[in-house]
């Protein structure tokens, strides 16, 4: 596989996990590198620390798929720094377009990834249900408050990194339900990339320790659930997509909010349907947009070299 190619969708990715309601999981699904990219995760076990600790490094690199990893890995990290002030600013000036942008890219990806299971049946539609539940449950749950404390950083980091390399699922989204969004995905990255080490570090370390550890413990896992039910899981990651169309609806207003000192902080969205009106159109537009734009993504990662 052509490693620029690698980068770009790590880059589509990363672009993905920072925003809440997208999966990263979801495009690397629909751009064909997921099972793949599982695989490569799920190799880091004794076998790789031990060709590593034995100074085989070559035998290292090709057990764990390590350049296939290393330019997604970089994509991913390039996307994160350049977008998540971009997309700050673009959610305090545009929240609906930003947000109807992604709302078309999800809802152009739930026939690629239904596509995906070989064969429906009863149970395979049940299990489409179940998915659909599940997101939906997220949807509306309740946001809990802001928390710095070390084993609560590592556990937004195990969560929202299981959350994001599971199609339909927003990493972010559930970093928003665990109080952190802001001060993680924002705050932290946006400081990070200012070079403001002393602020940033203190939260980005155990994040990252939490996320490399739920990422080979889910990586086992999910090598296992694809291996064994197939369809099944690919059916609930359908309705998870599906589900994730409530999360990312981009008609919402503030529902509840607290405020501390100067700093007003917005607990909760209240959905809404919006009037027929000009921003509405430029909404539609860029849902259509958002579609358009997932459909030539999924396109281009159905080609394989030569073609």
């Amino acid at each position: 596989m052509n490693l620029l190619g690698v980068f770009f969708k790590g880059f589509a990715m990363g672009a993905a996990n920072v925003v809440p309601g997208v999966s990263g999981g979801t495009v690397a699904f629909i751009t064909g590198i997921y099972e793949r990219l599982i695989n490569a995760l799920k190799s880091f076990d004794l076998q790789a620390i031990k060709l590593l600790f034995s100074g085989k490094v070559r035998e290292f690199i090709q057990h764990v798929d390590f350049w296939f990893l290393a330019s997604l890995g970089a994509g991913v990290v390039c996307s994160v720094l350049t977008l998540a002030k971009l997309l700050e600013i673009g959610f305090e000036k545009y929240p609906v377009y930003v947000a109807a942008l992604f709302f078309g890219l999800i809802l152009a990806s739930i026939p690629s990834v239904g596509k995906m299971v070989k064969q429906w049946s009863a149970s395979r539609f049940v299990s489409l249900i179940i998915g659909l539940a599940m997101a939906l449950s997220m949807a509306f749950a309740p946001a809990a408050s802001e928390n710095t404390n070390l084993f609560y950083l590592m556990l937004c980091g195990v969560v929202a990194m299981c959350s994001m390399i599971i199609p339909g699922v927003s990493g972010s989204f559930v970093l928003l339900l665990l109080g952190n969004y802001q001060l993680i995905m924002i705050n932290s990255v946006n400081k990070l990339s200012k070079g403001n080490f002393e602020e940033s570090l203190p939260i980005i370390i155990p994040v990252g320790v939490g996320a490399v550890v739920g990422l080979i413990a889910l990586s086992h896992f999910l090598s296992w659930l694809f291996k064994r039910y197939h369809d099944n899981a690919v059916a609930v990651i359908t309705g998870f997509v599906a589900g994730s169309l409530a999360i990312i609806w981009p008609w919402k207003r503030p529902d509840e909010v607290i405020i501390k000192g100067d700093e007003e902080k917005i607990l909760s969205y209240a959905s809404y349907f919006p009037e027929l009106d000009g921003s509405f159109a430029v909404a539609l537009v860029v849902i259509i947009a958002g579609a358009a734009l997932m459909l030539l993504v999924e396109k281009l990662g159905t080609v394989k070299p030569g073609q």
